[in-house]
């Protein structure tokens, strides 16, 4: 058979695309460390484990790839599922990378350009996922107990996507080998955000009043470790803010529209189908 190993399956953005690639008729498998016995084209894997790889890709044509999460060094753990995907005849590749490089994680720029290297080989590099305004995610739960971002990025705007948009332009990749493909993207939604125009956004349209708390970027990773990332991804992570406060993440494309046909959701539109996110 052929179809689309799908890893992180289970997701923000794995659900999404496999809903997308489905729905086109497009068999999807769903790896990941803990497969659902109700879906049959379900499978276990775990970057942690090697002996999951080649099962995983037996009989696919082509595969989604999402990194270890949470990691400041993933190329030593990625590098064996390329070597494996290459032996299995992986047509094309999409990897779901980010658009802002964490501090002090030079194997992430390595890890892009090896799998551009493969045959097919396509980096998607989104930007913030508009999804950790939702809970479970750190900065969703503070918002929904307090009301209150806390945030060491100022003013500074990040070119904020929608997951379901990252999926839409996976699935554009994927669904059709026949399809033309640079080996790079960078997908952001329409506009540029900083988190006080996120909190009147989410207070003019759900009455929730939100507000911002500054704070410094040593306050923001002991937040993150707090709510339990690794502290070395934690220091990372929190050092980002310190980029978007300096405007250098601000970065907005027209490639959703490219792959997809159709703009990319903007912000409000977000809110606006998650109204109860903050209503409840």
């Amino acid at each position: 058979m052929s179809g689309v190993l799908v890893t992180g399956g289970t997701g923000k953005t794995g659900k999404a695309l496999v809903r997308e690639l489905r729905n086109a008729g497009v068999p999807a498998r769903v790896a990941s460390r803990t497969p659902t016995a109700a879906d049959p084209d379900a499978i276990r894997f775990d970057w942690s484990d090697p002996t999951t790889y080649g099962p995983a890709l037996d009989g696919m044509d082509r595969a989604f790839l999402l990194p270890p999460v949470e990691s400041v060094d993933p190329l030593p753990l990625v590098e064996p599922f390329l070597r494996q995907a290459q032996r299995a005849g992986i047509q094309r590749l999409v990897m779901l990378g980010s658009a802002i490089v964490l501090p002090n994680a030079p194997s992430a720029v390595e890890l892009a350009a090896q799998v551009q290297a493969q045959p097919g080989g396509v980096v998607l590099r989104a930007s913030g996922f508009m999804q950790n305004f939702l809970r479970p995610h750190p900065l969703a739960e503070r918002i929904h107990r307090l009301g209150e971002i806390r945030s060491a990025a100022g003013d500074g705007k990040l070119g904020w996507v929608d997951v379901r948009d990252i999926a839409a332009s996976a699935a554009a990749l994927l669904a059709d080998l026949g399809v033309d493909a640079r080996s790079d993207y960078l997908i952001t939604g329409p506009h540029g955000m900083s988190y006080p125009q996120a909190a009147r956004i989410i207070t003019a349209q759900t009455g929730r009043r939100v507000r911002v708390e500054r704070i410094t970027e040593e306050e923001q990773a002991a937040a993150y470790r707090v709510a339990g990332m690794p502290t070395a991804f934690a220091t990372a992570l929190a050092a980002v803010e310190r980029g978007i406060k300096e405007g250098r993440e601000d970065q907005v494309s027209t490639a959703v529209l490219e792959l997809t046909g159709r703009p990319p959701r903007a912000f409000a539109e977000f809110v606006a189908d998650h109204t109860y996110e903050w209503t409840q």
